[in-house]
């Protein structure tokens, strides 16, 4: 089967790293992924499937991954080479007729670990503290370990406890954004915003839209502010449900007006607000972003960090003085909500947010394996070319294209 191949290389890694100072997403042409013909992985045991991806999607930690700027934090968390791809709709090997999502977390119950860790028992299965143990090689997820395979190739294997059947109703475009979905849906329930709050979500790239939906449909906040860079972006995050659409240089001076706040120092730079938003969601996690989330997020408000971040240079005496509540939003497994709903999977309520919200429509070109150094090149630079969602498309020529590709 063809496959986009990810090796060890440090020759690659430094060649990207310097490509993508460049041109973000450049890093592809010069780094380690190659397609290449390869078997399909063998089932680990009876509980595990084999998936044949239809569409599988390009996504910022990916991009971070081929440019080298990933962190290192991540070297003993993944097993080379691996076959990237963890957003993921395809069809059952057994049947074809069976279209399914991965959640792709490989917990215990992936491992074989008996008993389980402590966070997968609870159902946390993003928590997990086995991701590097057991029968499986080391990987986070599905995409990131040797034994699995991933969803940019023709065939991956998924254990009977990740695989989600899609609803008839639910297409293709529909179905791959259910995993990003869920992150959305866990970050935005991690805010913990409450009735009437003032939400900043910073970033407006395919994660930042889904938070704005899944605040919208999922708590009341009383203002929900989104910091979007480009047209298209700022469409959609006032179609999903964001009241205020600012651009990045903006934020500062929304958030004042809104809360009416005083600005204490100079607008950009080290300056921050005496009052501001009770929750921020940076979908970004540069230095800057959460120089701004700091910024303008109020006295023991809380700013919950969803983008994938590296090493930043960043002063935290804001936080300290300020006693800003900073948390992580990673992944998913089951949410607490108000009685009487209770718990929920995430996966669960992630399905329900892309039927209602129409998040299918967010999927904006599909191109073949073949040629993934453009498809990566536009990803990179989906939000100046009016795009979100580039996936890639393993039965190209099946279907027409949601978009005509270049």
């Amino acid at each position: 089967m063809k496959a986009l191949l990810f090796e060890h290389s440090n020759t690659r890694f430094a060649a990207a790293r310097v490509a993508s100072m460049v041109a973000h997403g450049a890093g592809v042409g010069v780094g380690p992924l190659r397609l290449v013909e390869m078997d399909q992985p063998a089932l680990p045991g009876s509980d595990w499937q084999l998936v044949r991806p239809a569409l599988a999607g390009i996504c910022g930690s990916d991009l971070a991954t081929l440019d080298s700027r990933s962190s290192r934090y991540f070297e003993s968390l993944v097993s080379f080479p691996f076959v990237p791809g963890h957003e993921v709709v395809g069809h059952l090997d057994d049947t074809m007729a069976t279209r399914v999502v991965v959640e792709p977390v490989l917990g215990c119950a992936t491992r074989k670990i008996a008993p389980p860790c402590p966070a997968c028992a609870s159902g946390d299965i993003g928590g997990c503290q086995r991701v590097a143990f057991g029968h499986l090689r080391p990987g986070l997820q599905t995409g990131y370990c040797v034994d699995t395979g991933g969803g940019w190739s023709g065939a991956f294997v998924a254990h009977d406890s990740q695989v989600h059947v899609v609803p008839e109703d639910l297409s293709d475009e529909a179905a791959v954004m259910v995993e990003p979905a869920a992150c959305a849906v866990h970050a935005a329930l991690a805010g913990g915003a409450g009735d009437g709050d003032t939400v900043v979500v910073l970033g407006a790239g395919t994660l930042g839209l889904c938070i704005v939906a899944a605040l919208r449909r999922l708590s009341l906040p009383g203002t929900l502010v989104s910091v979007a860079k480009h047209p298209t972006q700022r469409r959609l995050a006032a179609e999903l449900g964001a009241d205020v659409v600012v651009e990045p240089g903006e934020v500062r001076r929304a958030v004042r007006r809104l809360t009416r706040s005083l600005a204490v120092g100079p607008a950009h730079g080290p300056g921050r607000l005496t009052g501001g938003a009770d929750v921020v969601l940076d979908c970004v996690g540069s230095a800057g972003t959460l120089a701004d989330s700091l910024a303008v997020v109020r006295p023991r408000g809380r700013v919950v960090l969803v983008g994938m971040p590296g090493k930043c240079n960043l002063d935290l005496a804001p936080l300290w003085q300020r006693e800003v509540s900073l948390v992580g939003a990673y992944a998913y497994g089951r949410e607490v909500l108000a009685p009487p709903v209770g718990s929920r999977r995430t996966f669960d309520l992630a399905f329900e947010l892309v039927r209602d919200a129409g998040l299918g429509r967010l999927v904006s070109a599909r191109y073949p394996l073949e040629r993934f150094e453009e498809a990566v090149a536009h990803a990179a630079a989906a939000g100046r070319r009016d795009s979100v969602k580039v996936v890639f498309d393993l039965q190209a020529g099946a279907r027409r294209p949601v978009r005509r590709v270049p």
